[in-house]
């Protein structure tokens, strides 16, 4: 009798929580809501109706075409050279943000003055708006007025046109240079994280600066650069200011990435249907490296 007054009692407290617990609930859902709805509009009804327009075409897009705007997408010159050049866009800041970011936090990494100065100066281009950054080195490059071809004619050396004879290389140069910094600090985490037991290990047994760095710091920093490498070409997939404000895409189509090829369709051609498929198939691209990099990552860590 007693061992089940006790149980009763114990149980008791459980059952008067539980309306408790619905309540706050009900209570946090309440003041969720508002902002769970504003997000629902912001995301999912520009995400749907994007979708409804892909399989519309006409400058109102009020031409039904099924998937026709999809298979025009695959057969399209235009936008193959669009989608191409932007992989070699995308291929040329990772690797270059890659090598320069962990070059700069190997050297940063050292016990050294004034190196919380530099770490701040290295990300300044990165926290400036990417506006003010096109805008900045479009007047630097301009071959008229520019800054450098200025710099260049008053030591009598020839100026140059960079934006006409190197147009991609120009907007990699650019891009490497504003996302450095970021790429210089991710790596710096990770050099900071790792224990120095293993290079007092590799130094017992002989190893070199060299060797150390191959076989214990790259190795080490794998998860990291895989994060770096996979989020600079999703924003490289994703690049529109640099090439609408420093080089509008050109010269014929140089520098013409697909996210501007996008904007030039939809506003420049009016055609709002198409425009529309080529972003979704966009999409589908971030997606697939998106998922790329959690099996990779999760293979890594198994």
């Amino acid at each position: 009798m007693v061992a089940t007054v006790e149980r009763a009692a114990a149980v008791a407290p459980v059952r008067r929580r539980a309306p408790m617990r619905r309540r706050q609930a009900r209570t946090a859902l309440a003041f969720l809501a508002p902002a769970l709805l504003f997000f629902a509009l912001l995301f999912f009804y520009p995400l749907f109706r994007e979708l409804y327009t892909s399989v519309f075409t006409g400058p109102r897009a009020d031409v039904y075409a099924g998937f026709g705007n999809y298979t025009k997408a695959f057969g399209d010159p235009v936008a193959r050279h669009a989608f191409w050049v932007t992989v070699q866009y995308g291929l040329g800041v990772v690797v270059g943000a890659i090598v320069l970011g962990l070059v700069l936090a190997v050297i940063l990494n050292q016990r050294m003055r004034g190196r919380s100065v530099f770490r701040g100066i290295l990300l300044v281009p990165y926290l400036t708006s990417i506006a003010i950054v096109g805008l900045l080195w479009r007047n630097i490059l301009d071959p008229d007025t520019g800054v450098l071809n200025r710099a260049l004619h008053s030591v009598g050396l020839p100026t140059q046109n960079l934006l006409a004879e190197h147009p991609l290389a120009t907007l990699v140069a650019i891009a490497i240079w504003q996302q450095v910094g970021y790429t210089t600090v991710l790596f710096l985490a990770g050099l900071q994280g790792i224990p120095g037991l293993y290079y007092e290990a590799a130094e017992v047994d002989g190893a070199s600066v060299w060797r150390r760095f191959r076989h214990v710091t790259l190795p080490l920093l794998a998860p990291t650069t895989l994060f770096v490498s996979v989020i600079g070409v999703i924003s490289a997939m994703q690049e529109f200011a640099l090439p609408y404000l420093v080089t509008q895409g050109g010269p014929d189509n140089a520098s013409d990435l697909y996210v501007y090829q996008v904007w030039k369709t939809a506003f420049g051609f009016r055609d709002f249907g198409y425009a529309s498929a080529l972003s979704y198939l966009l999409l589908i691209v971030i997606l697939v490296l998106s998922l790329i990099q959690l099996k990779v990552g999760q293979r890594g860590e198994s």
